[in-house]
């Protein structure tokens, strides 16, 4: 196994994490700035009131992404399978 192919796994890897951790971070960032700009403009200041809300939208993000986050998954560990006769030395 040369260095190189370690960085590629390495970035592959890298590169998917982001992937499916994106629909769950883009979502959370969206309901995190509409209950600002409702505290905004209620003049409601507790910080707490983000929370419940964030965590919901996170768990059904989760639910309804799910089936692709393991197929993309399962499509990298596959790669990853096929690439062992090959990795040694």
């Amino acid at each position: 196994m040369t260095p190189e192919m370690v960085i590629d796994i390495g970035h592959r890897a890298l590169q998917l994490t982001l992937m499916l951790a994106a629909p769950m971070l883009v979502i959370s960032l969206v309901v995190g700035v509409l209950i600002s700009i409702v505290q905004a403009t209620t003049q409601i200041n507790e910080m707490t009131l983000t929370f419940v809300p964030k965590i919901f939208a996170v768990f059904v993000a989760t639910a309804l992404f799910m089936p692709w986050m393991i197929s993309t998954f399962l499509r990298f560990v596959e790669d990853l399978f096929i690439m062992i006769p090959g990795l040694t030395s």
